[in-house]
Parts: structure tokens; C-alpha cells; sequence
């Protein structure tokens, strides 16, 4: 990714959080990504850690319409994906994709309720819901209205050791083109992982 690019996604982000009334942390620490494939529109997420503890964390998180967080699972981490503004529509599947009958049935709770859920048949939350997604289900997520804000609270997060992406070429961390200055350095710069690590 550029810099610049990063630059604007963290400003469309930042305006959005306000427009909202969520006031971010001080010294919010920022993720960019286009997973790695070049294409930032359609596929990729601008990240807020909210709270980064060794049992839990929380994030904010920003889409714009139809930028889809790949198809994805943890084999460790739980997570309650909400809905916080606008519209987000969730696609998942009771195993790996390949591995599932697109249909196959499974349970999971929406809202605090146990319901059932079609692999592959995505679902719609409102501002205000969530899903609970448990380790080994994989799962997909893009806005359906212009802009959508989405919250992340689960265990503790390991971006290194646990995504496991359906496609193979998705990498978690862009390497960044430097054609510009940064507004703020993203969490995982100054990590070993940094750049390019699949």
C-alpha cells in the first residue's frame, strides 16, 4: 500500500469515529491493511486497538462499502464481531469453505441467542447487533451501507500465529510504498512481523 493511501483511510476513519461520537484513546494505536493483495478499495480494514490485554482485547474497526475483510478463522481466538454503525453484512461457514456444504447448518449466537446459520448464506446486522464467533468457523465481513463502524471484543489476539485466510496469497501486514509522510505509525511497524510477513 502507499502511505498516502494508509493516510486517507486513517482521516475517512477518524472522520467517520467523530461523526459517530466515539471518542477514540488517547494515542490510539492504528492498523491499515490490504491484506496483503494491492487493492484497498475492495479488499481491506482500517483497525483501532482499543485495549490490548494477555486475556482480552477490543478494537473498532472501519469499512466502506462492500471492502471486504477476507474469509478468515482463528483456531485460538473468540470474538464478538458488532455492528456499531451502519450496516455490516457477515458471510459464514461451519468449517473451511472447500471442507462445508454451501447450507450446512450450525449454531451460533446472535445477539446473546443461540440461533442457526447457513454456511455461506451471509447475514445482516443492524447498529447494535453481533454475532459470537467461536475459534474454527470462518468468516468474511464487508459494510452494506456507505461507511459501516464495527467492534471486535475476544480473547487474546495473535494476528501473527492466528489467521488462517482461504486464499493463500492474503498476507496480514502491506508492505507500504513511502510516498508520503505518515499521519501515525500503524501498531505492527515497529515489530519484527512488520512488512510482508505472511
Amino acid at each position: 500500500m502507499k502511505r498516502s493511501q494508509i493516510n486517507k483511510a486513517l482521516n475517512d476513519a477518524i472522520r467517520c469515529f467523530k461523526s459517530i461520537h466515539w471518542v477514540l484513546p488517547p494515542e490510539p494505536r492504528w492498523d491499515v491493511t490490504d491484506c496483503g493483495l494491492g487493492n484497498f478499495d475492495a479488499v481491506g480494514l482500517v483497525l483501532v486497538n482499543l485495549s490490548e490485554q494477555p486475556e482480552y482485547c477490543e478494537k473498532l474497526m472501519y469499512s466502506k462499502r462492500n471492502q471486504v475483510t477476507p474469509m478468515h478463522a482463528h483456531r485460538r481466538k473468540k470474538e464478538d464481531i458488532i455492528c456499531r454503525a451502519g450496516r455490516l453484512a457477515i458471510e459464514l461457514w461451519k468449517d473451511h469453505p472447500e471442507r462445508t456444504k454451501k447450507g450446512e447448518v450450525f449454531s451460533l449466537d446472535r445477539n446473546g441467542v443461540k440461533v442457526d446459520i447457513r454456511s455461506g448464506e451471509p447475514i445482516l446486522l443492524k447498529a447494535g447487533e453481533r454475532v459470537t464467533i467461536a475459534p474454527g468457523i470462518y468468516h468474511a465481513f464487508w459494510a452494506e451501507t456507505p461507511e459501516a463502524v464495527i467492534g471486535e471484543i475476544s480473547t487474546a489476539n495473535d494476528d501473527v500465529n492466528d489467521n488462517f485466510f482461504v486464499d493463500p496469497a492474503i498476507g496480514r501486514f502491506p508492505v507500504i510504498e513511502e510516498d508520503a509522510r505518515p499521519v501515525v505509525r500503524l501498531v505492527w511497524e515497529s515489530q519484527d512481523h512488520a512488512p510482508g510477513n505472511r
